[in-house]
C-alpha cells in the first residue's frame, strides 16, 4: 500500500486533503482511482488508512477508514552528525539512515572536509537532501519525516550536547572502548547523537575537543569503514541494541 505525508491541518472531520507533488504522483505515476486505499501520516505519530474519494488538479481527497498510532518510529531518538562527504555520498547516507530510523541529520564542515559549499549551495544541498529523506520516509512507511538541518560545524554541534543522553564518536584510533560495551552501559538512553567524520576522518585535536565536551569515542571493530558506511552501520547497531531494530 502506498504511503503519504500530509499536514495535520489538512485532516479534518474524517477527510484528508493531499496537496503538492503527491497529487501528480497519485494521479499520473501511480494511476490510482476512486475507492483505492492509501495510508497517510500526519508526521506527528498518527497514521490513517484512507479511501480516495475525489480528484482535482490541485488536491486529492481521501476519507479516513481507520485511525491508528504509528509503530514505525524507534523508541530511541538518534541524531546523525555527518562530516560532509564528496560527490553524492550524502544522498545515500540520508536515504538509508531514514529507512533505518534516524531522527534527524546534521551535515558538518570539519578540518578535513574536502567539499567547500557557500551559503547558497549549502541551502540547495539541504533542500535536495530533505527531498530524498521525504521520499525514503514514504517508502519505509515512517510515522514522521526526519529533518535535515543546516550545514554546521563542531563548535555549534557541541553546544547541543546537553540535549542528549549519549554522544558517540566512532574513531579509527580508539582501542579501549567498543560501541557494544558503551551501549550496554547506557541502556536507558533515550536521545543519542552519533558524530561521523568525513573521508579523511577527524583529526586527533577534533576528537579531543569532542571528548572534552562530553562525547565518548568508540571503536566499531577491527575494520575501517568509509564515511558513507560508518553512519549507517553505527545507527543500525544503536537501534539494534537500544531500539526496535531486529
Amino acid at each position: 500500500m502506498h504511503h503519504f505525508f500530509v499536514q495535520s491541518t489538512d485532516i479534518n472531520d474524517g477527510i484528508v486533503i493531499i496537496r503538492g507533488d503527491d497529487v501528480t504522483h497519485i494521479t499520473r505515476s501511480l494511476r490510482l482511482d476512486i475507492d483505492d486505499e492509501i495510508s497517510v501520516s500526519d508526521g506527528e505519530g498518527q497514521k490513517y488508512l484512507t479511501k480516495l474519494i475525489e480528484f482535482s488538479k490541485d488536491f486529492v481527497k481521501a476519507k479516513i477508514i481507520k485511525e491508528f498510532e504509528v509503530q514505525a518510529e524507534p523508541r530511541v531518538k538518534v541524531t546523525l552528525v555527518q562530516g560532509l562527504p564528496k560527490g553524492k555520498k550524502m544522498d545515500m547516507i540520508v536515504q538509508k539512515c531514514t529507512e533505518i530510523g534516524m531522527e534527524d541529520i546534521i551535515p558538518i564542515d570539519t578540518k578535513r572536509t574536502i567539499v567547500n559549499l557557500n551559503e547558497k549551495k549549502a541551502k540547495q544541498r539541504q533542500e535536495r537532501w530533505q527531498k530524498i529523506v521525504e521520499e525514503a520516509a514514504k517508502q519505509s512507511k515512517r510515522g514522521k519525516i526526519p529533518s535535515v538541518r543546516e550545514l554546521s560545524d563542531l563548535n555549534q554541534v557541541i553546544t547541543d550536547f546537553d540535549r542528549y543522553d549519549l554522544v558517540l564518536v566512532p574513531w579509527e584510533d580508539e582501542e579501549s572502548r567498543g560501541l557494544k560495551e558503551t551501549l550496554s552501559s547506557n541502556l536507558d538512553a533515550q536521545k543519542i547523537m552519533i558524530i561521523i567524520g568525513p573521508e579523511g576522518g577527524f583529526s586527533s585535536k577534533e576528537v579531543e575537543q569532542l571528548k572534552t565536551a562530553g562525547a565518548k569515542s568508540v571503536t566499531l571493530g577491527p575494520r575501517i569503514l568509509r564515511t558513507e558506511t560508518a553512519g549507517i552501520a553505527t545507527l543500525s547497531m544503536v537501534l539494534y541494541e537500544l531500539g526496535d531494530l531486529g
